[in-house]
């Protein structure tokens, strides 16, 4: 509760520092939507309180850290535990053992990187993506390339909606109008993952048989 309380008050004070602290909480820990962040910001930033680039800015070097706290948290605590779960009877009853989890590394390893910049896009997948990138032990200047990418993309596209609003609605109704705008790109991003998903997926399906071969 008190968690929550706080949030609300860096809500009530945005500036640089709380963007980029909310930021990283919502990026890493306690997943909340960042629509109730950035563009209220920059509607501030509009109405000339704040500069807008300073929020995009903020806002994803805020990401960046919140994804790696769940990288680091991957690669040091949940990698181990995938390992020993991998090596124990009960992971070979469920058909998961060592061989089958360095094959998973490997898919990682070759397409990791547009697995990282499209999941940053989609909604409730920007949190998690990072924790397969420290699983997998992507490279980190690899993961920070392509996490600043998305969530760069995302965080402009939110920050240029809460910019053209500030002339046009009153505050009061931003949250619910931004739910509305957010909502419609996030199935566009989400259409988008499933194609360039299926695209690696038909892609894997097709070399197998040349793997095979060799």
């Amino acid at each position: 509760m008190e968690s929550l309380s706080f949030i609300q008050w860096c809500l009530d004070h945005l500036n640089y520092w709380t963007i980029t602290l909310l930021m990283t909480i919502e990026s890493s820990f306690i997943p909340f939507p960042s629509e109730i962040v950035i563009p209220p910001a920059a509607y501030k930033a509009a109405a000339g309180e704040l500069n807008v680039w300073l929020v995009i800015l903020s806002a994803t070097v805020g990401a960046n850290i919140g994804a790696l706290i769940n990288y680091y948290t991957a690669l040091w605590i949940g990698r181990p535990l995938v390992y020993r779960f991998a090596d124990s009877r009960i992971g070979h009853m469920c058909l998961i053992d060592r061989a089958a989890v360095n094959k998973a590394e490997r898919y990682f390893d070759e397409n990791g990187r547009i697995s990282t910049f499209i999941g940053r896009l989609i909604p409730a997948v920007r949190q998690l993506i990072s924790i397969p990138a420290g699983l997998s032990r992507m490279n980190v200047s690899t993961f920070i390339l392509y996490t600043t990418l998305g969530a760069g993309i995302w965080n402009s596209i939110l920050a240029g909606i809460g910019y053209y609003l500030e002339s046009v609605i009153p505050q009061e109704q931003l949250e619910a109008t931004v739910s509305v705008y957010s909502r419609e790109i996030s199935w566009i991003f989400i259409a988008v993952g499933i194609f360039a998903l299926a695209f690696l997926i038909w892609k894997g399906v097709k070399k197998a048989p040349a793997d095979d071969i060799a």
